[in-house]
């Protein structure tokens, strides 16, 4: 049986007394894409925010091996080997786009990925590595922002809209480059707004509407119409 290498259970999420997310549960298994669609608003980024350590959820509501990780500090959850690009690149403006990418290593976690093996999957950020991060195009600092999140070795990674606002031949460079990204890996989770992309890269695809699950399958088992149906809730 595959191993199942994070788990999500029962989750609800709340910003005070606004609830975002309503009993979600998934799972995803060793080796798997797993790619979260859904409408603005619909708890996406929450959901990944409640994995990441950037919600308080509870302790049991996600396993990564088996091991709850569920309301841990983000910096706990990097440790055990999750970590998140997030939405809008959030890179630190007054540093240089090395010193960012040397932020994400500061746990020192064993791995393959260093300053040069980053450096060979996005050869414009060696190029531009003296420069402020935020002077960068939108898309370098996408990239930038992989690396960091690279940096720190993760076993899991996610993507927050990986390609919210970029110019299509950024994209699908940055496409080109996932299937290094996640290689070797225990699995990742792709937010994604581009359906298209997202059923090309991922195994099982789950949508969200309005904080709830409201489709999970296969890419090759999901037709445009089931998928409209849930992702509008017509």
């Amino acid at each position: 049986m595959p191993e199942t290498v994070l788990q999500v259970s029962h989750l609800n999420a709340f910003y005070g007394q606004f609830q975002a997310l309503f009993d979600v549960s998934l799972s995803v298994e060793a080796g798997e894409v797993l790619a979260i669609i859904g409408a603005n608003g619909a708890g996406k980024s929450t959901l990944l925010k409640s994995i990441a350590g950037l919600m308080q959820v509870p302790a049991r509501s996600v396993l990564f091996r088996g091991r709850p990780v569920g309301g841990l500090p983000a910096n706990e959850v990097v440790k055990r080997g999750i970590t998140l690009v997030p939405e809008g690149r959030r890179l630190f403006p007054s540093l240089s786009v090395e010193e960012n990418l040397l932020i994400g290593g500061q746990l020192k976690r064993p791995g393959r990925w260093t300053l040069d093996e980053i450096y060979k999957l996005f050869p414009v950020l060696r190029d531009r590595r003296r420069v402020p991060a935020t002077s960068l195009s939108g898309g370098q600092q996408q990239m930038c922002a992989i690396g960091r999140a690279l940096m720190s070795n993760p076993e899991f990674i996610m993507f927050d809209e990986i390609s919210l606002g970029l110019a299509p031949v950024i994209i699908k460079d940055i496409y080109a480059a996932l299937p290094s990204v996640i290689a070797g890996g225990a699995g990742a989770i792709i937010v994604e707004q581009d359906i298209t992309r997202a059923l090309e890269v991922a195994t099982r695809v789950i949508c969200l509407q309005e904080g709830r699950i409201s489709l999970e399958g296969r890419p090759r088992e999901l037709d445009r119409a089931t998928i409209s149906a849930a992702y509008f809730g017509t």
